[in-house]
C-alpha cells in the first residue's frame, strides 16, 4: 500500500483504500461528516462514511477530506498515468476551497460505485445545456445510477480536468468552503460576510480571530451543501493557471513509486501467457513435457483462449513458455494479409459511393447541388495502418483469490470496471473485490481494456495461488486492441479560386468522438459518412481516438487544395477560417511561433495543421530537414515543432505543456514508424526493434504557446497528437514535392523522384 501523496516532501505516494475501508462499518470517529455535493437526491454521508472516513479524519465532501492536523486531502476519481491529473485536480479543489496548497495531499478514489464517472457522463451527454437548480439532484442521480450500472470510472478522453475538474472538483471545493464559513459564523456568532478564508484557515479580522477549517467540520455537516456554490472568477485564481510542481514526480524520480508491476504479495507466483498468433483462434492441444521439466515451473495451463505457465519467477515462466509445442485452432483468417484488408476497405468505400449505402454522421447544405455547380472536382484518398499502444510498462496484474474474495493490484484506466468484471468471473459480490490501482506506466487507452487483469484473476482462481501475471513485450505487441487501420475517399467541389464549395468525405469505421470527422473550416455543403468493414483484428481507444486518422485525412486534403490553388498551407487555412476568430488566433500564433515565413535552405521546409479535439484547438508548425546529410537512418529529421493551444486556460501550465509535448512525440512516433501489419492473419511486429519509437537522438525541439481565452476548459492529454502527422507530411511535400497519402513515413523511399 502506498502512502498518500503530499506536497510536503518526502511523502509522495498515492494512498490506497483497503478492503476493510470498503466494507467495514464503525470506522468513523465522533464528529466526522460527509457532505455529498449534488450527486444524487438526498445525501450519501452515512453510506460513504463506512468506507471513506478513517478514524480521526473528517470528510467535507465526496472529494475533500480534512485530517485533525488540518491537512486537506483531495480525493481524485481518476488514475495517474503520467498526465499529471493528481496535481491538476488537487489544485482545482484547493483553489475554490482556499486550501493551503503546500500541505495539500491527494488520494485516489476507491473503485466504488459512488465514484463512478457520473460527472463526465453528464457533461458528455448534456454539454452546455442549462439545468434548473431544482432538477440538479435528480439529473445527477440519474447519471450516477447509469454510470454506476455500467461500472464506469474512466480516465481517458481528456475528460478529467474539463469535466470532473470543472464540474466536480471546483464545485466540491467551493461548497466545502461555503459550509465551513457558515459554520464558523455560527460558532463565532458573526455574519458569514465578515469572514475570509486563506490557506485552510478562517479569519474574522474585526475580532482578530482565526481557526483552522478542521475546527468547524462537525458544525458544517449539519447544513445541506449548496448545489451551485459561487465559483471564483479566473482573475482571482491563486493556484489555477500558475505553474505547479507535479506531486507524483518525486516518487518516480527516487524509485519509490508503485506501478502495477511492482506489486508483491506473500507466497506470490509468476505467470506469463501466450495466445494464438491469429487473434481469435484458441488452444487445440499442448505438448508441455519439456516445459514441465524445467526448473521453477509449477504448472502449465490450457485456459482455452490462451496458454499460461506458472513458475517461481517470470524468467522461468517465460523460458518454459518458449519451449511449449502448442497447436491452435483455425478460423479461416490464416491467409489474410495487410493488402487484403485495405482491398476490403477500398471495395467497401467504392460500394458506398456507388450505391449510397453508408451511414451519415454530418450533413449541411445541398451537397448534390453544390457539387454539380462546382468549377472543378478534386478526388483523393488516404489510409492509415493499425497502431499499437506500446506502453513502456507491459501489461500486468497481480490477483489473489481466496475465501470468496479477491484483491487485484494493477494499473488500470477503469478500476470500477475491473471490479465488476472480476466479480463476474468469480461469481462473487463486487464488494468482495478490492482493486488496488497503482501508477500506470503508460495507458493511452490500452489500460481501459480488460484482458490482462482478467487472465490474472482466472489464473489465481485456477491455481489457488496469488499470481503476478506479466505479459512479454511480444505478447503485448501482437495481442493489443489496436488503433484501427482506416481508409477514406474525398470528393471535393472547388470554385474558380480553388476554394471548396462541396465536401464529401466517406471513410471506414465510426468510433469516437463523432465530431472528429467534421472539419473546422468553411467548406461549403458538407457530407461526412462512413461504412463498417470488420476484420478479426480487435480495436480499442488509442490516444485521441478518431481524431488521429481524421486529422491526417482532413489536414492532408486541405493542404492538397492549397497547393492546387497556388497558395501556401497557412494562407489557405487563414482564408477558410476567416469567420472563426478563435481558430484563426491559434493558427496565427502557431505560425508566428514556428516562424512560418522563415527562409530555409533547399531540402528543408515547414508544414502546418490545425485540429480541435476534446474542446482544445491546437495548431502545429513542423520543420523537417530532408537534406541527405541530415537524414536520420535514411528518414526525415524533424528539427522543430511549434505548438499553439487554446484550452480556455491551462490549470497547470507546466503540466499542460508537458502533455502537448507528450502528444506530439506520441503522434510523431506513429507518423514516422507506426505500423502494425498483418501477415498470414497474424501481427508481424513483435518488439521495439520492428515497432520503433522516437528516441532522444531524433526528437525535435518543441515550443508550446499556451493561449488563454474565455472558452470552457478543454482537454490536454490528447489534443496535441492529431495535428502532428499532417504537419509532418505537409512539410515533407513542401520540401520534396512528394505527397504521402498513406502512413507510416518509413514505408517511403525518398531517393526516388516525386
Amino acid at each position: 500500500m502506498g502512502k498518500q501523496i503530499s506536497n510536503k516532501a518526502p511523502r509522495s505516494q498515492k494512498q490506497k483504500w483497503t478492503r476493510r475501508g470498503f466494507i467495514a462499518s464503525g470506522l468513523v470517529a465522533g464528529g466526522a461528516l460527509v457532505v455529498g455535493v449534488a450527486v444524487r437526491p438526498g445525501h450519501r454521508e452515512k453510506k460513504m462514511a463506512k468506507y471513506m472516513a478513517a478514524e480521526g479524519e473528517t470528510l467535507l465532501s465526496a472529494f475533500v477530506k480534512i485530517a485533525p492536523d488540518n491537512t486537506i486531502s483531495a480525493i481524485i476519481p481518476h488514475a495517474e498515468m503520467g498526465q499529471g491529473v493528481l496535481t491538476a485536480l488537487g489544485a482545482m479543489v484547493a483553489e475554490e476551497m482556499d486550501a493551503d496548497w503546500d500541505s495539500l495531499e491527494v488520494v485516489e478514489a476507491p473503485a466504488h460505485k459512488d465514484y463512478a464517472s457520473f460527472i463526465a457522463g453528464r457533461e458528455f451527454i448534456l454539454g452546455d445545456k442549462a439545468i434548473p437548480s431544482f432538477l440538479q439532484d435528480t439529473i445527477n442521480g440519474a447519471f450516477m445510477k447509469l454510470t454506476a450500472a455500467m461500472d464506469l470510472q474512466i480516465t481517458g478522453g481528456s475528460l478529467s480536468v474539463r469535466y470532473t475538474g470543472a464540474s466536480g472538483m471546483q464545485i466540491a471545493g467551493a461548497a466545502a468552503r461555503e459550509l465551513i464559513v457558515i459554520a464558523a459564523a455560527k460558532v463565532w456568532e458573526v455574519k458569514p460576510g465578515e469572514l475570509r478564508t486563506e490557506k485552510s484557515y478562517v479569519y474574522h479580522d474585526a475580532s482578530k480571530r482565526s481557526a483552522p477549517y478542521a475546527d468547524f467540520a462537525a458544525e458544517a455537516g449539519t447544513s445541506k451543501p449548496p448545489i451551485n456554490p459561487p465559483l471564483k472568477a479566473r482573475k482571482d485564481y491563486a493556484l489555477m493557471g500558475k505553474p505547479l510542481p507535479r506531486i507524483d514526480i518525486p516518487a518516480k524520480v527516487d524509485g519509490s513509486a508503485n506501478f502495477g508491476i511492482d506489486a508483491t504479495v506473500p507466497g506470490m507466483k509468476y505467470a506469463t501467457v501466450m495466445a494464438a498468433p491469429v487473434i481469435g483462434n484458441t488452444v487445440k492441444s499442448i505438448d508441455d513435457k519439456d516445459a514441465r521439466a524445467m526448473p521453477g515451473v509449477i504448472d502449465v495451463l490450457n485456459m482455452g483462449s490462451y496458454v499460461a505457465v506458472v513458475a517461481d519467477g517470470y524468467w522461468s515462466a517465460k523460458q518454459a513458455l518458449d519451449v511449449l509445442d502448442v497447436t491452435f485452432t483455425t478460423s479461416g483468417n490464416e491467409a489474410l494479409s495487410q493488402d487484403d484488408i485495405f482491398t476490403q476497405y477500398n471495395t467497401a468505400l467504392d460500394d458506398a459511393l456507388a450505391d449510397g449505402k453508408s451511414e451519415t454522421l454530418h450533413k449541411s447544405g445541398n451537397i448534390t447541388k453544390a457539387m454539380d455547380s462546382a468549377a472543378e472536382i478534386f478526388e483523393v484518398g488516404y489510409s492509415v495502418p493499425f497502431l499499437a499502444h506500446a506502453c513502456m510498462e507491459p501489461m500486468n496484474a497481480t490477483a489473489w483469490v481466496r475465501d470468496g474474495k479477491c484483491d487485484v493490484w494493477t494499473g488500470t484506466q477503469n478500476p470500477l470496471g475491473m471490479r465488476g468484471i472480476t466479480a463476474k468471473i468469480l461469481d462473487i459480490d463486487p464488494d468482495n473485490v478490492a482493486v488496488h490501482n497503482q501508477f500506470l506506466g503508460g495507458g493511452f487507452g490500452r489500460r481501459a481494456m480488460t484482458d490482462y487483469f482478467s487472465q490474472a484473476v482466472e489464473l489465481s482462481q485456477k491455481t489457488g495461488l496469488p499470481i503476478k501475471l506479466i505479459w512479454s513485450r511480444e505478447e503485448d505487441t501482437q495481442h493489443d486492441f489496436y488503433r484501427p487501420a482506416a481508409a477514406c475517399k474525398f470528393k471535393i467541389g472547388l470554385d474558380d479560386d480553388g476554394m471548396p464549395v462541396a465536401w464529401d468525405h466517406v471513410f471506414t469505421h465510426k468510433l469516437d468522438p463523432v465530431e472528429s470527422s467534421l472539419p473546422c473550416y468553411d467548406v461549403g455543403a458538407l457530407k461526412a459518412h462512413y461504412v463498417e468493414s470488420p476484420t478479426h483484428i480487435p480495436h480499442g481507444p488509442w490516444r485521441s481516438v478518431d481524431h488521429t486518422q481524421h486529422g491526417f485525412f482532413i489536414e492532408s486534403a486541405i493542404d492538397e487544395l492549397a497547393a492546387k490553388a497556388g497558395m501556401d498551407g497557412y494562407a489557405y487555412r487563414r482564408k477558410l477560417l476567416a469567420g472563426k476568430p478563435r481558430f484563426l488566433n491559434v493558427l496565427d500564433r502557431a505560425a508566428k511561433l514556428g516562424k512560418w515565413d522563415e527562409k530555409l535552405p533547399d531540402g528543408m521546409a515547414k508544414g502546418i495543421a490545425i485540429m480541435e479535439s476534446f474542446g482544445t484547438i491546437v495548431a502545429e508548425v513542423l520543420t523537417v530537414d530532408m537534406r541527405p546529410e541530415s537524414l536520420h537512418n535514411d528518414m526525415p529529421r524533424v528539427t522543430h515543432v511549434a505548438c499553439a493551444a487554446d484550452a480556455g486556460m491551462a490549470v497547470n501550465p507546466d503540466g499542460f505543456k508537458a502533455q502537448m509535448e507528450s502528444g506530439i512525440i506520441y503522434g510523431l512516433t506513429a507518423a514516422l514508424y507506426g505500423k502494425i501489419s498483418i501477415e498470414d492473419g497474424a501481427v508481424s511486429q513483435s518488439n521495439f526493434h520492428d515497432y520503433e519509437m522516437i528516441r532522444m537522438d531524433n526528437s525535435p525541439a518543441i515550443d508550446v504557446d499556451i493561449i488563454i481565452s474565455d472558452a470552457k476548459l478543454g482537454g490536454a492529454g490528447e489534443p496535441g497528437t492529431p495535428p502532428v502527422t499532417p504537419a509532418l507530411t505537409n512539410a515533407i511535400f513542401n520540401a520534396t514535392g512528394k505527397r504521402l497519402r498513406s502512413l507510416p513515413v518509413s514505408d517511403f523511399d525518398f531517393s526516388k523522384p516525386a
